[in-house]
């Protein structure tokens, strides 16, 4: 029998929308593809974003402690881990339903993930992540005193978080574990929480991790045969929605970095995803890296759709 292949799932935006309706639709969406990967011989791993979902409970959880004194505002890290149960509670059902429709009697189960980051990372000293509600400028005050980064915007200031490069996936041996077992397992939630080693305790940071980078470490922390990140466009393409527009289909890891050094994805779009991909594929001769929508799983992983990276043609 063929041996399976590990796959790695990075989910988008939007297989998650923006609320909880929303959610509850898009991961039944979600969950049509990852199944599409079991029955193709493969042990998956799914990872997801959480950015709508963090900035409303981070939102819900500042607005209660500002009307209630006797309570403390919520930590930035503890917001991550409330998103990734919730998220992981919608994805986990989703996932075992669409199994049981097609006769596959598999479990699932999310871990809550922690991700080591470097207190010393440059990402603290120029934070870029935006998160919360608008704040006055009497709250924003409030805010610095603390110690925390705030930033204009419409109708007043938000705060903004940093989004330091992750550096190990504490849980992974937990993750190694239910792989074996076969298991669909949820992980790395929203980037996973950022944590601080202090001795022997972690610390939660007050940052977001670009969810792509700690997916691509926990691909190559596992071993992974396959890093497949699913977004809003079947196929990479340069010069998008332009008079000469390429679709990228196969290209080489050397490819795909001369396109990045050469400006033409977005920072905080298509760069991190090609990004995390190279780095990837970078670590082995066998390894491959996917970049398609949910719809073209099935045939992206065949070869037939999306933009493949791989380390040489």
């Amino acid at each position: 029998m063929e041996k399976k292949k590990t796959v790695v799932v990075a989910l988008g935006h939007r297989a998650l929308g923006s609320t909880l309706p929303e959610q509850k639709t898009a991961t039944r969406e979600a969950a049509k593809a990852i199944a599409d990967l079991i029955e193709m011989n493969c042990n998956v791993v799914v990872t997801h974003g959480n950015t709508p979902q963090i900035a409303m409970i981070h939102m819900a959880m500042s607005e209660f402690a500002k009307n209630h004194p006797e309570f403390t505002n919520c930590p930035m890290s503890v917001c991550s881990a409330m998103s990734q149960g919730y998220i992981g509670y919608d994805l986990q059902n989703s996932i075992r339903a669409e199994l049981l429709t097609r006769g596959i009697d598999k479990p699932v189960a999310t871990v809550l993930t922690q991700v080591l980051v470097d207190a010393y990372d440059e990402a603290f000293y120029n934070p870029t992540k935006v998160i919360g509600r608008v704040l006055t400028r009497e709250e924003a005050d409030e805010e610095e005193k603390k110690g925390n980064f705030v930033t204009p915007s419409e109708n007043g200031y938000r705060r903004i978080v940093a989004s330091p490069q992750p550096r190990d996936v504490i849980e992974t041996k937990t993750i190694k574990a239910l792989l074996r077992d076969e298991q669909v397992v949820i992980c790395c939630g929203g980037g996973g929480i950022p944590v601080l080693e202090q001795g022997i305790d972690l610390r939660g940071a007050p940052a977001i991790i670009e969810k792509d980078y700690s997916s691509s470490l926990l691909a190559m922390e596992l071993d992974a045969d396959v890093f497949m990140i699913l977004t809003s466009v079947d196929a990479v393409a340069l010069n998008f929605r332009k008079d000469n527009e390429k679709i990228l289909t196969r290209i080489s890891v050397r490819q795909a970095r001369s396109y990045c050094e050469e400006n033409h994805f977005e920072a905080g779009s298509m760069l991190p995803k090609f990004e995390s991909a190279i780095n990837f594929v970078d670590m082995g001769y066998n390894k491959k890296a996917i970049i398609t929508s949910i719809p073209r799983v099935r045939a992206a992983f065949m070869g037939k759709a999306g933009t493949t990276i791989v380390n040489s043609l």
